[in-house]
């Protein structure tokens, strides 16, 4: 590979005419062999689009980019469901292996970036490994097929579905974005700049409309009398296909740099060996050298020392960044879980929890534009150098305020909380659904007071009352007095529960049951119900498409059912002998009620309503700062990034470091894994935690950005086999200004 990129020295030579430099993209034919002009034609400059800097060839980047991150991020949205409802996992599992996909997606970039520089090229890279996407979301989809086998082949073709997704997704990562930037001469490097912001708007574009899109195709469609999930994972998969066939379109428009070798192989054993070289030769008597990888000089050639060295200095630039992504990855976890405990109901439209983190794509495409078009041109003209790691640090402190926000939020949402009982307790609420009033007394010397008042014939109660116990486990003695009856009854409990007395005539007298409650929210903002059935016979009730819920006859008590947020005025109820249909009315988010089902001879058939658990009263508005502020953060911190590392890469490492920035994404995932594991805090402070961990990497990231010299595109994008004089050393085509934060 040396003795070629030799031999094409001459070629590469910036001062030989521009016609000796197109004879490396002129076309050869196979079938004959013509004799070489000694003056080629001059090949016409790639057309571009409406008469702009921009080559006509990235439009179909970006249209490719945007469908693939449509399915990408569409597949995702319905990923977690699938796991708990289709293969019937648990949460813990099913978040570690959503994790666990989430970070491989981030890690592979790096084969790619190695396959793309060392072996096929970006170009043929991302054609093979988009083959092998597709071919993921095919078994991911024949995994979704509820009559194709069993669990196990629902859960081999899934992991194996997901494994090739992440192997292609992270594989063609790195050579999107910097194959891209390769259309671009060097005299258009400010369109290669807007160029980076118009692919990463492609991104949330495509990540947008998908997480509306297919939880509607998961939902609203049904496929053998469930969630059609077979659908939600085949969408996205034909617009897998549909990337590449847009993006193999415009074939014959791409500029297509070829490969350079094993670079990430010679990057890697060129640090070995200067190490190596160094540690060998540490002798007082040997002279140093200016820079530790000059200790390579003696086995390695001269420009890919250079390149090393600018690689080198940009990853540790790198070091701070994972801290970042640990608090944009959020959003989708934590920042949903405080929307759980939120009311969605925004009067014009309601939100449902998981919905909200769409916002933040919806955000930055308003951002980008923004932030490209006013904000940075009225800083420009006040005449702030605002460089790119300036714009990365501001983001940074604005991703601090983001959590900072969202711990308020928190403490707010705590306040309002439904409590809990402690250790040796439990929350008791009576529930009179006799004629008259009654009166219950706990008998025991520490709760002898707590029942004291007297409860009205169908009383809504508003609260729970704490009862103290002895033991874990005990049998409380209750005296009910009912008109001239006194009944005595008792009932074993336990503590850290909550309980329902349910009071009823029986005959002449009067009797109880006691019922133990959920005592916890319902989650992904749905609302819990159940049912006491007063009748005399048994009762069935259909509340969706699902099983129906029974409810046994004479105070018969159901089990939970969860269901969407919503008006329900007309549920189909049906006994034995008759259909009846009854308003429930509105049930709103994360509330949990109780029906119980009359007939009052004057009123007829209805339902009595009961709220064990009130709705969420913050409304999910409130989100909404924290979602500007780190949405502001991304668009300052991640397509700054993306255009920082094309611009500082040298030109046989571009897919290499974009790999090394998207590794950054991995590291931040694992990062949230560890502390939400072993950190042991309420979320409020776990909040603040990521919040004050960010601030201090910020200000090391700016220390460091101080003494970062940027290296100018002439140095960056020149022939790697120029030869540098040896006095000049490793400060070629560097600025000598510092780059202040």
């Amino acid at each position: 590979m040396l003795e070629q990129r030799e031999s094409k020295e001459p070629a590469m030579n910036p001062f030989q005419k521009n016609e000796s430099k197109e004879t490396l993209f002129s076309p050869v034919s196979t079938e004959e062999v013509l004799p070489r002009p000694q003056s080629p034609p001059k090949k016409p400059p790639p057309p571009k689009i409406f008469g702009s800097s921009y080559p006509l060839s990235i439009a179909f980047i970006v249209v490719n980019e945007f469908c693939e991150r449509f399915s990408y991020y569409g597949m995702k949205a319905v990923l977690t469901l699938y796991f708990l409802y289709f293969l019937h996992w648990n949460e813990d599992t099913s978040t570690s292996v959503y994790h666990a996909f989430s970070s491989l997606c981030y890690f592979t970039p790096i084969l790619g970036a190695a396959i793309a520089d060392s072996w096929l090229g970006k170009f043929k890279t991302i054609i093979y490994l988009s083959l092998v996407y597709v071919l993921g979301h095919v078994f991911k989809s024949l995994g979704a097929i509820p009559i194709l086998g069993g669990k196990m082949l629902h859960t081999i073709l899934s992991l194996v579905g997901l494994s090739l997704i992440a192997l292609g997704t992270g594989g063609i990562k790195p050579c999107v974005a910097a194959f891209g930037g390769d259309q671009f001469e060097e005299k258009h490097a400010e369109a290669r700049t807007r160029y980076f912001s118009v692919f990463y708007l492609s991104i949330n574009a495509g990540s947008l409309i998908s997480t509306f899109i297919t939880p509607m195709l998961r939902g609203d469609v049904k496929c053998f009398g469930e969630d059609c999930y077979a659908l939600a994972f085949g969408v996205p998969g034909l617009l897998m296909v549909v990337a590449l066939v847009v993006f193999a379109m415009g074939s014959k428009m791409y500029r297509k740099p070829p490969p350079e070798g094993n670079i990430v192989a010679q990057v890697i054993k060129c640090i070995w060996f200067a190490i190596c070289n160094r540690y060998r030769n540490r002798s007082g008597d040997i002279p140093k050298r200016q820079h530790w990888l000059d200790w390579a000089a003696e086995k390695y050639p001269k420009h890919l020392i250079m390149d090393v060295k600018a690689l080198t200095r940009v990853l540790f630039l790198y070091i701070p960044l994972p801290m970042f992504w640990a608090l944009l990855d959020q959003q989708g976890s934590r920042w949903t879980l405080q929307a759980n405990k939120m009311n969605g109901d925004l009067g014009f439209f309601v939100l449902q929890p998981d919905q909200m983190q769409v916002l933040n794509p919806f955000l930055v495409l308003i951002f980008i534009p923004l932030f490209d078009l006013i904000i940075y041109r009225l800083i420009s003209k006040c005449r702030i150098n605002f460089s790119s790691l300036r714009k990365m640090t501001v983001g940074m402190i604005l991703a601090c305020l983001a959590f900072a926000v969202a711990a308020l939020v928190e403490i707010k949402i705590n306040g309002m909380t439904h409590p809990q009982p402690a250790s040796q307790e439990i929350f008791l609420q009576v529930l009179n659904l006799a004629d008259g009033e009654i009166k219950v007394t706990v008998l025991g010397r520490r709760n002898n007071s707590l029942l004291a008042e007297s409860v009205n014939s169908f009383q809504n109660t508003t609260h729970y009352s704490k009862l103290h116990l002895e033991t874990k486990i005990q049998d409380l003695h209750f005296h009910l007095k009912y008109n001239n009856l006194s009944v005595h009854n008792e009932n074993s409990v336990e503590e850290k529960n909550c309980y329902h007395l349910v009071v009823h005539e029986d005959g002449e007298s009067i009797s109880s049951v006691l019922v133990k409650d959920t005592g916890i929210k319902p989650d992904n903002g749905m609302t819990a119900i159940r049912f006491i059935n007063t009748l005399h016979k048994d009762i069935n009730i259909s509340l969706d498409e699902d099983v129906p819920l029974s409810v046994g006859k004479d105070y018969g008590v159901s089990v939970y059912r969860t269901v969407l947020r919503g008006e329900y005025p007309a549920v189909h109820f049906k006994t034995e002998d008759r259909d009846f249909f009854l308003n429930l009315g509105l049930l709103d988010f994360g509330t949990t009620y109780l029906f119980v089902i009359t007939n009052i001879t004057n009123r007829g058939l209805q339902t009595w309503k009961t709220e064990e658990i009130p709705a969420n009263k913050l409304s999910i508005a409130w989100q909404l700062p924290q979602y500007i502020l780190v949405t502001a953060a991304e668009v300052m911190f991640s397509v700054t990034g993306l255009e920082f590392s094309y611009s500082q890469a040298p030109s046989s490492m571009k897919s290499v470091l974009q790999a090394a920035w998207l590794l950054t994404v991995a590291v931040g995932n694992i990062i949230v894994l560890v502390v939400a594991q072993f950190s042991g805090l309420v979320q409020w402070a776990e909040f603040i935690l990521f919040s004050c961990l960010l601030l201090v990497v910020c200000l090391i990231f700016s220390i460091m950005g101080y003494y970062y010299v940027p290296i100018t595109s002439e140095g960056v994008h020149k022939p790697t086999d120029k030869q540098v004089p040896h006095t000049q050393g490793n400060m070629i085509n560097l600025e000598t200004k510092n780059t202040r934060l």
